[in-house]
């Protein structure tokens, strides 16, 4: 597997950190947990998408485009990430903002909302959250190709077999870190949304022979929707890579009870494990994301699936602006706790 066949623009500058949670370890009282601090990649604050852009931005510039449109929900870091991308790289970048609770986008917002404006986004569609994503961004795009530009539409969280091939890569690194650290891991968690995070590591250490078993955290669809689409990704993105097998069927592992009321909405699990997390290890997690995956995973320990002794890893995928427009959640009882 030779990635290096692939166009790329690299974005942050050597391996994101490993760190032990040693406190938090031992207030667990189970597996001894680990964190991949990818919430400390390029364009800080960073996240997972980052990984994924500097695949897309290098495929985008190869075919000559000059503006880039994406798609993402209310506090997208996503749309964060890839306009910070495009700013460095020169590009317009024209954001379709889907709506899942009516009315809930303001450009006058704190967190993600506020860096859309003080980056310099070209154009913000708002859409109800029912529309389709890419209906809507080929919308967009068509209007800029009648303008004379040459747009590049990346799909909702940047998930495409170019865009996987950013976690592929983050596989290698994590299996080199753990080798320099004298590491073997039992198990790693990621989050698992628009899937390109959790099939990119699939194909990943798959690919490598790591034997390392992976387990993702849906934080919006259900298993019979999640993991066929994670599969899928994964089974295209090792056929993009040339890998001579096909990807196995039946080797994605999801867990879907730790979704609460939907995408993005608190639920009182995941505002536990923020504050859990930033109290013991001083490590923030985001509400929509890694807040709801990290709480997973807190379950799971606790309910035997790893072992006293095992070591794990959670990737984090980053996010934490969104935290300070979700602040009303995380009410005076809460930190009384």
């Amino acid at each position: 597997m030779n990635l290096a066949r692939f166009p790329r623009r690299r974005y942050t500058e050597g391996a994101t950190p490993m760190e032990r949670l040693s406190r938090l370890s031992g207030l667990v009282g189970g597996p001894e947990i680990w964190i991949k601090r990818d919430d400390l990649l390029g364009f800080f604050p960073g996240g997972n998408k980052t990984r994924k852009l500097e695949f897309l931005m290098a495929d985008a510039l190869s075919k000559g485009a000059d503006a880039v449109v994406t798609c993402g929900a209310v506090q997208s870091n996503h749309c964060r990430l890839t306009l910070a991308a495009a700013k460095k790289e020169g590009l317009e970048c024209h954001l379709v903002i889907t709506e899942q609770v009516p009315g809930s986008y303001s450009p006058h917002a704190s967190g993600n909302n506020f860096l859309f404006q003080l980056m310099g986004v070209d154009s913000v569609t708002v859409v109800p959250g029912t529309s389709d994503p890419s209906a809507e961004t080929s919308k967009v795009a068509d209007r800029l190709r009648a303008a004379g530009k040459t747009p590049y539409v990346i799909p909702v969280g940047g998930s495409t077999p170019v865009g996987s091939l950013g976690y592929v890569a983050c596989a290698e690194e994590i299996l080199s870190q753990a080798f320099d650290k004298g590491l073997a891991f039992d198990r790693i968690f990621t989050t698992s949304g628009s899937a390109g995070t959790h099939a990119g590591l699939a194909v990943g250490l798959w690919a490598n022979r790591a034997d390392i078993p992976l387990t993702g955290i849906n934080i919006g669809a259900p298993n019979a929707v999640q993991v066929p689409a994670v599969q899928k990704l994964a089974a295209d993105t090792a056929r993009l890579l040339g890998i001579g097998e096909p990807f196995p069927a039946g080797s994605i592992d999801c867990r879907d009870g730790y979704i609460g009321q939907g995408y993005s909405l608190p639920s009182e699990a995941m505002l536990k494990a923020v504050v859990l997390l930033a109290r013991t290890e001083s490590v923030l997690l985001d509400p929509v994301y890694t807040g709801k995956a990290f709480a997973g995973m807190l379950d799971l320990i606790q309910k035997g699936f790893c072992r006293k002794g095992e070591k794990v890893l959670f990737v984090h995928t980053g996010g934490f602006p969104a935290l300070f427009h979700y602040q009303k959640y995380f009410d005076s009882e809460l930190f009384q706790k």
